[in-house]
Order: structure tokens, then C-alpha cells, then sequence
């Protein structure tokens, strides 16, 4: 059974697929530059090494029919012919609180999808458009939408439930949510493995830091509390994100500037984080390059970035009470030790114990331990892996195996699990 796994950006399509039986990537893949012109796709498989070719997408659903001729293809691709795909499983950013795992999309889930893009309105929309293109495309196989909002799902009401009039919950879903879902859920099981215990048993804090940032406070293989709220926009410091602000400086800047809501929006979205600060990186290794050239900004920027990555461990410790593990995982958590370094920095008072030599010699893609062998709080990267949870949810959903995450028992929350 070959399964292909989706997700789709607004202006891009990033693409795995898996042979279910052998336990196996066949190929991965990505479309790039969807709608806006220059478009090409790369796909990379063990079977036939690295592609590219140039090819013009105006929407998603050519995007997806180049995916499919791509992997078809007879001097490049891996399969004969379409119909060994098997299943299409889909990453849907906001699943609102309807849905709280995993389901094979009908005319009715996708309604409800469509239902709350306004809470999700850079990610559903096109999330929407990749279901629809691939259906169009795969008529004939099962299409499963995976959800980034259903691992957070188990938070009390303490923790979603904003300081706000309350009628904006009831009347409009004003709450918070969560995102990364699916790789909070991966890392953390995986830390439960590593320390040698059950999902249940463990209390971890999962950061999740790339481009989008987001932190979870996990009880007991649950998720008790998030950083990113009603969107994405809200928690750590990001790329391009602001995260965590007064919420009065909005409005004061629509003020001074006279901007309109998009406007603000946009800048919030796209102008701040990381990029706000520094007027011209969002890639931290940019920003790391030119922090050591002695650039005021770029060093301001990761004292910031250190400085409220700290912070949340401190609070989610609170929340929590006894801490097993910190995990950093998502490109700049996997590989950007200095940022580690400086978040960790003076947590020994809390148990936390960093190894600064395994910190820096910590292998891109493997899993390992940046803590000292003596530290009461183990920390560890591990490389998420968000592609083989929508693999597995899709195979359990298609024999009728499928539980909530808890009751479901994925191979990598097993001892013996080697990540291909």
C-alpha cells in the first residue's frame, strides 16, 4: 500500500510518498512557487536520486497533476502507474473544535473545514485547495484530512478560553487552539521512548521552532497548554511573526500610521519576529552568521528570541509541576544550537543541566541528548517527523485501527523504532 502525504502552502506543495508495507519513504518532494509564477518542482527518491524540472503551476491543481506525472514519470518517477497510490492523506492547519482526529474527508468534513478558514486564513484556504485538486486528480482512492489543531484538543478550558467576552467563544470560536500538532505529538513520544517510559507516565515540553514557533506543555501524553492561540500569529517569537505583544499596540499603530486591518495584519504576519528586529533576516542562520560579525541587530534578535524561549520553559514548568524532558525539534530547534545554548543558559535551578559540547556536536537528523548524564531534566533534539504521523493515521483509518492518540499505539512510541 503506497500512501501520499500532502501539504499544502499558499504558494507551494510539499509532497511524501510512503510504501506502507516495506515501511518506507519511496520519494519526497516539492512544488514551489504554486500561483506566483516561475514555478518547478524537486523530488528526491533512494530509487532514482534528485529531480528537477521547471514547469508553470497557476493553481493547485496543476501543482498536484505534475506531482503525480512526476512520480509516474518513466526516466524519473517511482511508481508504473497512478493507481498504486492507495490512499491521499491531507494536512488541514485549523480543524476548529470539531475535530479532534483524523478523518476520511466526505462532502461534509470539507464543508466543515471551509466553516472556520476565517480562523485559519493563510493555511485553510489553501489546505482546501490541495483537497480539492487532489481529489480532482485521485477520484478513486480515500482522502484523510489530518488536522494541526486535534493534539491540543485535551487542553482544560483554563488554558483555551481567553479573558474576553465570553459571547466570542459562543459566537464566533474565539479560543485558543494550538498548531504543529502533529509534531508535538511525534517528538513527544518519541522523548517517552528515550526516557524509557510510557506516554502517560511522561511530563514534556515540546518546542517545535522553524519558521512558525510554537511550544507544548504536555501531562501525561496529553497536551495541557500551547503557545499559538486562535492563529498562529500568537506565542513564541517567529521568523516573521511577532508572537506575544501588548495587545493595545496594534490599534495604536493602525493610529499613527493610518493603516487599515489587512495592513496591520500583514505586518504582524509577515514584517515582525525576526525579521522585524533585524529589518532584513528571517532565516536564523543569517541572523547567527551576522550576530557573530559583531551586527547589533541580528544579536538583539537572538537574545530575544533566547530570552522568550526561556521564559515559556519557566511557565510551562509552573503548569506542570514535575518536568521529565525538554525537546527541541523543527529546523532551527534541530540545528541551531546557539539558540539552545542561550535558552537553556542558568536553568540549572530548575534541573536543567546542559551538556554544551554534546549541544554543539548534536548530529542534523539524528536524535540525541544535549543534557548532562546527571541532569534531573533530560533535554533532547529530535528530528520531527510530521509526514509519517499522516501515514500512519491514514493506514490505521483505512483498516479500521484508527483511535485517538492516546489509545493509538504508532510505531515510533515503540522501543525498537528506527526512523527511516
Amino acid at each position: 500500500m503506497d500512501i501520499l502525504a500532502i501539504n499544502c502552502g499558499s504558494s507551494s506543495v510539499k509532497y511524501q510518498l510512503f510504501d506502507w508495507d516495506r515501511r518506507q519513504v519511496i520519494a519526497k518532494g516539492l512544488v514551489e512557487r504554486v500561483t506566483i509564477g516561475g514555478s518547478f518542482i524537486t523530488q528526491e527518491s533512494p530509487a532514482r536520486g534528485k529531480y528537477r524540472k521547471e514547469y508553470e503551476c497557476p493553481d493547485h491543481t496543476v501543482a498536484i497533476d505534475l506531482i503525480i506525472r512526476t512520480l509516474t514519470d518513466p526516466d524519473h518517477g517511482v511508481l508504473k502507474e497512478m493507481g498504486q497510490i492507495s490512499a491521499v492523506g491531507h494536512r488541514v492547519v485549523h480543524g476548529g473544535e470539531k475535530f479532534t482526529s483524523s478523518v476520511l474527508i466526505d462532502e461534509l468534513v470539507l464543508e466543515s473545514i471551509r466553516e472556520v478558514q476565517h480562523l485559519a486564513p493563510l493555511h485553510n484556504p489553501p489546505n482546501i485547495a490541495g483537497i480539492e485538486a487532489a481529489r480532482a486528480v485521485l477520484p478513486d482512492v480515500p482522502h484523510i484530512a489530518i488536522f494541526d489543531t486535534a493534539f491540543h484538543q485535551t487542553m482544560p478550558e483554563r488554558a483555551y478560553v481567553y479573558p474576553l467576552p465570553y459571547e466570542w467563544y459562543e459566537k464566533y470560536g474565539v479560543r485558543r487552539y494550538g498548531f504543529h500538532g502533529t509534531s508535538h505529538l511525534y517528538v513527544s513520544k518519541r522523548a517517552a521512548v528515550l526516557l524509557g517510559k510510557q506516554a502517560t507516565d511522561c511530563n514534556i515540553i515540546t518546542m517545535h521552532i522553524g519558521n512558525g514557533v510554537s511550544h507544548a506543555a504536555i501531562k501525561n501524553g496529553m497536551s495541557v497548554d500551547t503557545s499559538m492561540g486562535l492563529t498562529p500569529l500568537e506565542g513564541a517569537v517567529m521568523g516573521t511573526r511577532c508572537g506575544d505583544i501588548d495587545p493595545a499596540i496594534p490599534a495604536f499603530m493602525m493610529q499613527m500610521e493610518d493603516l487599515g486591518a489587512k495592513e496591520i495584519d500583514s505586518i504582524l504576519n509577515k514584517k515582525s519576529g525576526i525579521l522585524g528586529i533585524t529589518k532584513r533576516f528571517a532565516d536564523r542562520r543569517d541572523v547567527i552568521d551576522h550576530a557573530l560579525q559583531g551586527d547589533r541587530l541580528s544579536s538583539l534578535a537572538l537574545e530575544i528570541e533566547a530570552y522568550r524561549l526561556k521564559k515559556y520553559i519557566g511557565s510551562y514548568m509552573a503548569a506542570l509541576g514535575r518536568l521529565d524532558a525538554v525537546v527541541f525539534t523543527a529546523g532551527v530547534g534541530e540545528r541551531g544550537w546557539k539558540i539552545r545554548e542561550a535558552a537553556l543558559e542558568g536553568l540549572e535551578h530548575m534541573g536543567i543541566y546542559l551538556d554544551r559540547e554534546r549541544n554543539r556536536k548534536a548530529v542534523d537528523g539524528l536524535e540525541s541528548l544535549i543534557s548532562t548524564e546527571d541532569s534531573p531534566v533530560r533535554v533532547y533534539v529530535i528530528p520531527t517527523d510530521e509526514e509519517l504521523v499522516f501515514t500512519e493515521d491514514v493506514a490505521a483509518l483505512l483498516t479500521g485501527t484508527y483511535g485517538d492518540h492516546m489509545s493509538f499505539e504508532y510505531s515510533f512510541s515503540k522501543p525498537g523504532f528506527v526512523r527511516s
